[in-house]
């Protein structure tokens, strides 16, 4: 019997070891495995934290969504944001020993953070501002339809075939003017070979002498009633960027610059952007998309500038119209005949040709501009229909009210073409800057800077346990 139980209790020993053994596995594999997923867990709430630390008033106010690295400081740099996302990952790992019911029980996993860090950002003004221009082209592609593209793409078309994208006849109209006064007081011999000095009165002078006031002064009702908003726009991103001064990142930029994405782009900044009759109360510019197109410091100078474009675009188109039109050439022959019958100097008809010709298409354009800041439209080539000045009318400088009626384009419209017109670089930097200026009148926003601005994180996070494990966990993120 002794035998026989102490071959039992030998037996119980070695199966004893062996399902001790397969238990102490099972316990290291289960808390191994289960150390990971805690650890994968802490790691992912800690990035999710991050990225929800995005900037409150960039996406109120321009629906774009991005972690100011800064935090409302003077000092940025994906260091900072590191030191945020380790401060959540330890959060998250930070069990310790719990008491329960009487019972102090151990962490089972026994983790602690080792390390976490920011390797890698994408900031919104790298590649010349593209990761803005992308983001910005996400935030309005659903919303906007394709069949606007395709009129853009005509207006542009008609712009280039007829030469309105570099207009000269204001050039061409002051040339003549100084042409014509030029002859005033010179010696000339007539048909009849008489010697006799000159003196040519300007059919176009009385307009010549209203084009004098000032473009904005002639098309808006009161000029006492425009913003008087300035800038200062040295401190701004456009200028950090051409002195060298800006953040950058180091993630690889995709550029969003086909023409597609251009019009996406140009459709977020009149959404989100204010313009003349369309003006934002909150923003440092009253009339931003005007800063776009001309980029100077004031309102006034920006709305004059875009305003004198759009008025050299309709006298070139005007003229284009006069041209082609019988009618209205044998008007301004006729005019010249008689001007220059009565001085008995025929070689000078076409030169009073072309001066009431280019006379009558800028009184025309006035009258244009004019009708587009009253909210009116106006058609790229006019005809015999949408005319509105008579050449009498026109040459007297009588240049009455506009319209706020009518059929063509809008003033929105022609901010698109100009728009379209205007380097994407400049115009993308121009934008930058009025995001930062707008963000940074808004409390607690005085040192915002775009090129602090992550829309894309690359984290590495490295977490051990006290029972032996190690793991490093590396995502990338972004909205």
């Amino acid at each position: 019997m002794r035998g026989k139980e102490g071959y039992l209790t030998v037996y119980l020993a070695l199966c004893l070891t062996v399902i001790l053994s397969l238990y102490l596995a099972l316990i290291d594999s289960a808390r191994r495995n289960g150390a990971g997923l805690e650890a994968l867990c802490a790691a992912e709430a800690g990035m999710q934290s991050v990225m929800a630390e995005y900037h409150r008033e960039l996406s109120r106010q321009y629906n774009l969504f991005a972690v100011d690295s800064s935090y409302g400081t003077k000092s940025s740099g994906r260091g900072r944001t590191g030191e945020h996302l380790a401060e959540y990952v330890r959060r998250n790992l930070d069990c310790g020993d719990v008491l329960l019911g009487g019972y102090l029980y151990r962490d089972f996993f026994g983790l602690c953070l080792e390390g976490a860090e920011v390797s890698g950002v994408s900031l919104m003004t790298d590649g010349n501002g593209a990761v803005f221009r992308r983001r910005a082209i996400e935030a309005v592609r659903d919303d906007v339809g394709l069949h606007l593209l395709e009129e853009l793409k005509g207006w542009m078309q008609s712009v280039r075939v007829n030469g309105l994208d570099a207009p000269e006849t204001e050039t061409e109209r002051r040339e003549l003017e100084k042409e014509l006064e030029g002859y005033n007081g010179r010696e000339i011999e007539t048909l009849d070979g008489e010697s006799v000095q000159v003196e040519i009165q300007n059919p176009a002078g009385a307009l010549e002498e209203v084009s004098r006031q000032g473009i904005l002064r002639l098309t808006v009702a009161d000029c006492e009633s425009l913003s008087a908003a300035v800038i200062n726009s040295g401190g701004l991103i456009q200028s950090r960027m051409a002195q060298g001064k800006n953040s950058l990142g180091n993630l690889e930029t995709t550029q969003a610059d086909s023409l597609t994405d251009r019009f996406f782009f140009q459709e977020y900044l009149l959404r989100y952007m204010g313009s003349y009759g369309d003006e934002r109360e909150e923003d440092v510019l009253k009339y931003q998309i005007e800063y776009l197109i001309a980029g100077n410091d004031s309102d006034v100078d920006n709305l004059r500038s875009v305003a004198g474009r759009i008025c050299a675009i309709r006298e070139a188109a005007n003229a284009l119209y006069l041209l082609s039109s019988s009618e209205r050439r044998l008007e301004i022959q006729g005019a010249a005949l008689v001007a220059c019958g009565l001085l008995l100097l025929p070689w000078l008809i076409p030169v009073l040709e072309a001066a009431i010709l280019l006379g009558w298409a800028f009184a025309e354009s006035v009258y244009d501009v004019k009708s587009l800041f009253s909210g009116g439209r106006i058609p790229l080539l006019k005809d015999d229909d949408s005319w509105h000045y008579g050449m009498e009318t026109a040459l007297k400088g009588d240049l009455g009210e506009a319209t706020a009626e009518g059929e063509g384009l809008s003033y929105r419209d022609y901010l698109r073409i100009l728009m379209f017109l205007t380097d994407l670089d400049v115009l993308t930097a121009r934008a930058m800057n009025m995001v930062e200026a707008d963000i940074r009148l808004t409390q607690g926003n005085g040192n915002f800077r775009l090129d602090a601005c992550c829309d894309r994180l690359e984290m590495q996070v490295e977490i051990s346990s006290s029972f032996g494990y190690a793991f490093q966990i590396q995502r990338e993120r972004s909205y």
